[in-house]
């Protein structure tokens, strides 16, 4: 019997294929990459038209042993990474490691599929294909150009800087946005200006309506603005008294469309929004949900479509379940009638479908007791997101009012409006967090002609705010919009400069660090084009044609290289190195007294001597929460276990055993003064013989 072998990426997955297929296949992973450039040096051979020098990476020795094995006795092997440029790669460099090309009387053939279910796999080996190399010259041109930057501007921050900094051709741009946003809002100067409103009052009503100021009747270009209190009061002196009619009454409709699919920018986006999600936490459980989980009664399931693409596309077979499983669930009238799908541009590759469910019948409230907390969240948002994308438009009644205050209703104009909700159609599956709208309703003895009293007029001083600080979500989306970076490097690249001590994140926005405005001070002066985002936004796209065959791929690294190298020379020579003092602990060190300092090593901050190499000595760094211990009274503080999941403990520890999971409140019980923990969105007393719970009010407002 003919023999297959079947080589993916991620253990994850094989489970869930070997399931699909039957004993005639052999299923194997290769647990990502297999070949690389040395770290131990550049990798790329410069005066050989810039060849790379792959060899096999430390550890996957025996990974590869197992697959020869397997290639040996295997008739047809297949090659089913993931359809991406990256999974292309792998493709390839299995084939180069294996020698697949060699094996002459094997058959070796790629196949992709963009959700891991049965009837995706059973199609992709009907349909095999060479490995297609203008995508592997894509990922080579992107991972030289990478080694490139890093390795030659790298050591030139740790001589110029200190130790363990990088440079990054993605990574740089971002962080100089993020500068550039903090520079914004430092320099911005606020300005005045001043909110009206009229309590107004209809004859038999016994609440008043409240209208907005909107200018005087002789003022063009809409809106006008109060700027100071010298002409809100000139405005208020002009109104006193004054007759108050109603002029115009316009009743309409307002139709909201329906939101499209997720692409991996818009997801991460969204999950951060709604979920809290990091973009790195986010792409870690899409993975798992598209790897495939264990499902009562069905066994291993892949959850969602491939994770990452910028296409909204859906394929017709997905779309007609969708629109079926609508049909017999929420009735004809919730069925998209138009397509959803947004018009492509330029940037969008279009390799892949948007992200969505692999089976809408698998509603969240079915898979709930399968699925982590976490996993859930996410597979509910991804859901109702696609399911909401394949209905109606949800429709509004509006009414909006025009009021005349004045001499013979000349002189200001006061608006008022409403809405309420006619036909809910997506709205009735998934409302997006700035969509909640609370129906307001006007009378219906509102009529043209109306005659109003003022109650009150009420007036508050506001000034223009700044733009706001980038969060993951919004910074994703910059980066998006300016064409920087694929889908696939927008997590990691904010997680290497939150590692990098460049941006610090609190509460969602992100902040830059001494350390991040010198890095990107330097960057700027000696490499202003590598940090430019019409110059990073063009080699995307010189990349993006590198894989569609367009440009040679050594042709953009021969064009980059000499420029590079010329631009680290000269800063070699008139960059000054800068020294960042690091921040001082109240701790003081065990051997010699002196203060320890905060350092940041790959596994977080630690306390550190000043005083070395002359005093060695190294503490670990508790960062108090500011919660005294219900055993003892001392601190609690943030612990690590071995395999680095966060807990909370006792200062005091090993003397006092006392640990929590959940995170402890600065709030005492009401009822019995004992500890309280944070739980989802509520607060838990750990006595359980008190068992208090409540509302966490800070949790529900974040």
């Amino acid at each position: 019997m003919a023999k297959n072998l079947v080589i993916v990426e991620s253990p994850a997955k094989v489970k869930t294929i070997k399931k699909f297929l039957g004993a005639n296949y052999e299923v194997d992973a290769s647990n990502g990459h297999v070949r690389d450039m040395p770290k131990s040096q550049l990798g790329i051979d410069i005066e050989h038209d810039y060849e790379p020098k792959y060899i096999t990476i430390r550890g996957k020795g025996d990974i590869l042993a197992k697959l020869r094995k397997e290639v040996k006795k295997a008739d047809k092997i297949y090659l089913a990474t993931d359809p991406d440029r990256e999974g292309e790669a792998i493709s390839w460099h299995l084939s180069k490691a294996l020698k697949l090309e060699d094996c002459k009387d094997k058959k070796v053939y790629r196949i992709t599929f963009n959700e891991i279910t049965k009837n995706a796999v059973k199609a992709a080996l009907k349909s095999p294909r060479a490995i297609d190399m203008n995508l592997v010259d894509a990922q080579q041109a992107r991972r030289v150009l990478d080694r490139m930057i890093g390795y030659r501007i790298s050591p030139l921050l740790w001589a110029k800087v200190k130790r363990g900094l990088s440079a990054g051709r993605v990574q740089s741009v971002a962080l100089r946005m993020i500068c550039d946003r903090e520079e914004e809002i430092s320099s911005f100067i606020p300005e005045e200006y001043w909110n009206l409103e009229a309590d107004l009052l209809l004859k038999g009503n016994k609440k008043p309506l409240v209208a907005k100021y909107y200018g005087n009747r002789d003022s063009k270009g809409g809106k006008a603005v109060i700027r100071n209190k010298e002409e809100l009061d000139q405005i208020l002196s002009q109104l006193e008294g004054c007759k108050y009619e109603v002029e115009e009454v316009k009743r309409g409709e307002r139709v909201k469309k329906a939101p499209i699919p997720f692409t991996t920018s818009t997801l991460q986006q969204e999950a951060s929004k709604v979920l809290n999600f990091s973009t790195q936490k986010t792409m870690r459980l899409a993975q798992q949900l598209y790897e495939g989980v264990d499902i009562q009664g069905r066994g291993t399931i892949g959850l969602i479509t491939y994770l990452r693409t910028d296409s909204t596309r859906i394929a017709e077979e997905a779309d007609k379940a969708a629109r079926a499983f609508i049909r017999e669930t929420y009735g004809d009238s919730y069925v998209a009638t138009e397509e959803t799908a947004k018009k492509s541009s330029a940037k969008i590759q279009d390799a892949h479908e948007a992200i969505r469910p692999t089976d809408i019948s698998l509603t969240p409230v079915l898979v709930k007791e399968s699925l982590a907390r976490d996993q859930f969240r996410l597979y509910q948002l991804i859901w109702k997101r696609f399911a909401a994308s394949r209905m109606q438009a949800a429709v509004y009644e509006t009414t909006s009012v025009r009021v005349a205050a004045g001499e013979e209703q000349g002189g200001y104009l006061f608006t008022l409006s409403a809405s309420k909700l006619k036909f809910d159609g997506f709205m009735s599956v998934y409302v997006q967090e700035e969509e909640k709208e609370e129906n307001t309703v006007l009378s219906e003895k509102l009529e043209k002609g109306a005659v109003l009293s003022c109650e009150q007029l009420g007036s508050s001083q506001h000034f223009t705010q700044p733009p706001s600080h980038y969060t993951e979500a919004s910074l994703v989306k910059a980066l998006e919009e300016q064409g920087i970076g694929r889908p696939s490097t927008y997590a990691p690249t904010i997680t290497t400069i939150l590692a990098r001590r460049y941006v610090v994140k609190e509460n969602k926005n992100l902040y830059v660090t001494e350390l991040g405005e010198v890095v990107n001070g330097m960057m700027k002066k000696a490499f202003p084009s590598i940090v430019d985002t019409a110059f990073t936004a063009n080699m995307e796209y010189l990349l993006d044609r590198i894989g569609d065959g367009t440009v040679p791929w050594k042709t953009v690294i021969e064009n980059f290289y000499p420029d590079l190298e010329e631009a680290v020379t000269e800063a070699e020579k008139k960059l000054e190195a800068v020294k960042i003092a690091d921040e001082v602990s109240d701790v003081p060190c065990d051997l010699c007294g002196r203060m320890m300092v905060i350092k940041y090593g790959p596994h977080g901050k630690f306390l550190a001597c000043p005083g070395f190499p002359e005093c060695r000595n190294t503490k670990p760094y508790l960062e108090k929460i500011g919660v005294a211990c219900p055993k003892c009274g001392k601190e609690l503080v943030i612990r690590k276990t071995k395999k680095g999941r966060k807990y909370y403990g006792c200062e005091n520890n090993p003397e006092c055993d006392f640990m929590s999971w959940q995170k402890p409140s600065p709030e005492a019980c009401p009822e019995c003064g004992g500890l309280m923990v944070e739980k989802g969105s509520k607060l838990l007393c750990i006595n359980e013989e008190c068992g208090y719970v409540k509302i966490n009010k800070k949790q529900s407002q974040e």
